[in-house]
């Protein structure tokens, strides 16, 4: 199997490619990156398991599009999966490249096209309503229409796949109120952190290893032509549990002060924006369709496990943040105690 990744140098993608290597696929990874990046497989080959598959590296940016459409003329693949398809434009480019070139397009699509409700049965299933909240989430819906519409003419069969919350090895663990902080730092230190609402709030996270095996498992699955998929792990958190199992990675527990996410916001109005867009909606999701039609999707790395082998590489990379220079964080927890809220442990 000849596959194509756009984009195979990020998160997600590092999962995608593992899976894809392990599969026996060739496959060529597209990005403004000539190396491997910490969230991919370091070697140019895969020899565990049973099969063993090929890697080769292409550079190119895909915002030259005259560029990126003419690096792909005479070029033909069995699957193209496209990880930095953000907006229209990306979208109609994509198709200029590979329509007839390819036999499969796989979309990396996202949750966040979804409105910020929940159904009657909580877990929000591919049916619900795409009332996107955000301008990513807006994005990547156009897109998704524009593939459609280019499945029903005939360019190529088109698999759309919407992610969750991924997190892994080459990427910071986010936490309710944004998505790299001093957090964890201060968790380690025993000291409070702010949650907004109760910690009730609804949450999934997938380790970039299992949404992978979705993507890979995809490629070439008839079952999977014209489909749209949501490939998120099975375990729904309380933000409670979230922290409480993190914490545990940190060989300690969290102590949590309980706000109102509209004080946060009127508080800081220039920062949480990963709060205000995302997390203080639930966000909880059903894959029960994904696993109908791809069988080897299956999420096996618990979030415990994951989080203390993420948190590790963070601070393996350099990349821990010090919280002892955020005053500003620090501040907001004295105000927060000050108007007697409490601190509670996870």
């Amino acid at each position: 199997m000849k596959v194509l990744v756009l984009g195979g140098t990020g998160l997600i993608s590092g999962g995608i490619v593992t899976q894809l290597l392990a599969r026996g696929a060739k496959v060529t990874t597209y990005s403004r990156h000539a190396r491997r990046s910490d969230a991919s497989p370091g070697a140019t080959s895969y020899t565990g398991g049973a099969a063993a598959g090929e890697i080769s590296l292409l550079r190119g940016d895909r915002l030259d599009e005259a560029r990126f459409v003419s690096s792909f003329e005479g070029s033909r693949y069995d699957v193209v999966i496209d990880m930095i398809c953000f907006s229209p434009g990306d979208a109609r480019c994509t198709v200029r490249a590979f329509a007839g070139h390819c036999d499969q397009l796989i979309f990396c699509s996202t949750v966040c096209t979804y409105g910020p409700g929940l159904p009657p049965h909580v877990l929000v299933d591919e049916s619900f309503p795409q009332l996107p909240v955000t301008p990513y989430g807006s994005g990547k819906a156009a897109c998704e229409r524009i593939f459609e519409r280019a499945h029903d003419d005939g360019a190529f069969a088109v698999t759309i796949v919407r992610p969750s919350h991924t997190y892994g090895p080459g990427a910071p663990l986010v936490d309710q109120l944004e998505g790299d902080s001093g957090t964890w730092d201060r968790i380690e230190r025993g000291l409070p952190i702010l949650c907004a609402g109760d910690g009730l709030g609804l949450w999934q996270s997938t380790h970039r290893d299992d949404c992978g095996k979705f993507f890979a498992h995809a490629a070439l699955n008839p079952r999977t032509y014209g489909e749209a998929y949501n490939a998120t792990g099975d375990a729904v958190f309380t933000w409670r549990d979230y922290y409480r199992q993190a914490a545990g990675a940190l060989g300690t527990r969290a102590r949590l002060v309980f706000v109102p996410a509209s004080w946060l916001l009127s508080a800081l109005p220039h920062r949480f924006g990963f709060l205000r867009e995302t997390t203080r909606f639930h966000g909880a999701y059903s894959s029960a369709k994904a696993k109908a039609h791809v069988p080897e999707f299956r999420c096996e790395i618990e979030f415990a496990v994951g989080a203390r082998e993420t948190l590790a590489d963070v601070r393996r990379r350099g990349a821990w943040r010090d919280s002892a220079g955020d005053v500003e964080y620090q501040g907001l927890v004295e105000r927060a105690l000050g108007f007697g809220f409490s601190v509670e442990e996870a």
